[in-house]
């Protein structure tokens, strides 16, 4: 099993959220978040003044799924969330040992 985090642009959220679903996708924990990458934040105006935002919003989406599906689950996240300007994201594959379901204490894929 794989564990998949993305760190996506808020905007982005339902058109991938939309799109895991359309791929059976539904199980997922989201939280919105901020960060920031190399570019240590953006530049923005106001009121003719210019100010650093260096903490930026995202949504963080984070999934389980079986080893063979991980590749295809992060291909379609990157094509749904990528605008192809800075800030469009990261996503993280992180190895899961176990999955338990509290309820009934089965073991493994299954319950995913």
């Amino acid at each position: 099993m794989k564990k998949i985090e993305a760190i996506i642009r808020t905007v982005k959220f339902e058109a991938v959220k939309t799109a895991l679903e359309r791929e059976g996708i539904e199980s997922m924990t989201v939280s919105e978040v901020k960060g920031r990458g190399k570019q240590k934040g953006i530049t923005q105006q106001w009121r003719g003044a210019e100010y650093v935002v260096d903490m930026i919003p995202k949504t963080k989406i984070e999934i389980v799924v079986d080893d063979m599906v991980a590749g295809k689950v992060v291909d379609l996240i990157c094509d749904v969330a990528a605008t192809g300007s800075i800030g469009d994201g990261k996503i993280f594959v992180i190895p899961v040992e176990d999955a338990i379901r509290v309820r009934t204490r089965e073991h493994g894929p299954g319950v995913l």
